[in-house]
C-alpha cells in the first residue's frame, strides 16, 4: 500500500483566490466608492469624505437601519419557531416521507421571489384574496385587503426563509442520539418538558445557525418589501437600490452596503462563536 500523500499546499490557494476575487475586491470597491466625491447631477470622483458615512449617524437611517433588522429578525425567529418542531417531526417520519417532504422543500426553493412576492399580493388582495372566502364565511363583515402592509411582508419573507430554516437543522436533528430523550423520559419527564429541557440545549448551536442564515437571507431582501409591505417597511436594500439609481447618489449608497455587509458579517460571526461553543459543550 502507498502512503498517504499530503494535500499540495498551494490548493489552498484556489479558494484564497476565489475568496480575493469575489469579496475582498468587490468590498473594496464599494469602500472606496462610499468615501468618494458626489458630483452634483453626475455619479462621483476619486476623493476621500466622511459625508455618506455622517449621513448614518441621521435618525432618518437609524429608522431605516433599525426597520430592516427588526423586519429580518422577526421573520427569523417566526421561521426557527416553526422549523424546529417541524424538523423534529420530519426526523421521526419513514424514510420515504422524508424524501418526500425535502423534495417539497426544494420545489419551494426553486420559486423566484418575483413569482412569490406577486402570487401573495394577489392571494392578499381585496379582490381576489382570501378577503373574500372569508367574507363568505362570515367571519369578517365585508372582504378586505391584507397587503400591502407588514403581515403580508412578514408572510413572504416567512414563506422564503422557512424551507432554508429546515434544510439547516435538518441534518443535525435527523443525528440527534435518540437515547438522550428515552433517558429522560425514563427519569420522568414529559414529552414536552424532554423538548425544552434535552432537545433544544442539544441544538442550540443548529438553531442559532439557522436563525443567523434566515437573518442574513431576509436582510438583503429587495422585492417582497415593496411588494407587501409600505415605505415605513422598506428594508435598507430598497433604499440601497433608491439612492444608487434613481437619488444618482453612489456613495452614500455605497456606505449603506458597507453597513449592511458589515451587519450580516457581524451576525455570521455571532454563529461561529456560538456553534464552537455548542462543540465544547
Amino acid at each position: 500500500m502507498s502512503a498517504h500523500r499530503a494535500t499540495p499546499a498551494w490548493l489552498a490557494l484556489i479558494p484564497a483566490a476565489w475568496l480575493a476575487v469575489f469579496f475582498l475586491i468587490p468590498f473594496a470597491i464599494m469602500l472606496s466608492v462610499s468615501v468618494a466625491h458626489r458630483v452634483p447631477g453626475g455619479f462621483f470622483e476619486p476623493g476621500f469624505e466622511i459625508d455618506s458615512y455622517a449621513r448614518l449617524m441621521t435618525p432618518f437611517f437609524g429608522r431605516i437601519l433599525m426597520t430592516s433588522v427588526a423586519v429580518a429578525a422577526g421573520a427569523a425567529a417566526i421561521c426557527v419557531v416553526l422549523a424546529f418542531p417541524f424538523t423534529v417531526i420530519l426526523a421521526g417520519m419513514r424514510a420515504r416521507g422524508q424524501t418526500l417532504v425535502l423534495v417539497v422543500l426544494l420545489a419551494v426553493l426553486s420559486l423566484s421571489e418575483v413569482i412569490i412576492g406577486f402570487s401573495l399580493s394577489t392571494l392578499l388582495s381585496r379582490t381576489a384574496g382570501v378577503g373574500n372566502l372569508l367574507a363568505w364565511a362570515g367571519l369578517i363583515a365585508e372582504p378586505r385587503a391584507y397587503t400591502p402592509g407588514l403581515f403580508a411582508l412578514m408572510l413572504g419573507l416567512c414563506y422564503l426563509g422557512l424551507p432554508y430554516a429546515v434544510l439547516v437543522l435538518y441534518p443535525p436533528v435527523s443525528r440527534l442520539d435518540p437515547e438522550l430523550g428515552e433517558a429522560a423520559r425514563i427519569m420522568g419527564a414529559s414529552p414536552l418538558r424532554v423538548f425544552w429541557t434535552v432537545t433544544v440545549p442539544v441544538l442550540r448551536a443548529p438553531i442559532a445557525g439557522a436563525f443567523v442564515l434566515v437573518f442574513v437571507f431576509t436582510l438583503g431582501a429587495y422585492l417582497l418589501p415593496q411588494l407587501l409591505g409600505r415605505p415605513r417597511h422598506w428594508t435598507l436594500s430598497v433604499h440601497i437600490t433608491d439612492q444608487a439609481i434613481f437619488q444618482s447618489n453612489l456613495p452614500f449608497a455605497a456606505a449603506m452596503a458597507v453597513v449592511l455587509l458589515l451587519v450580516s458579517l457581524a451576525l455570521v460571526g455571532v454563529s461561529l462563536l456560538l456553534g464552537r461553543g455548542g462543540a465544547r459543550a
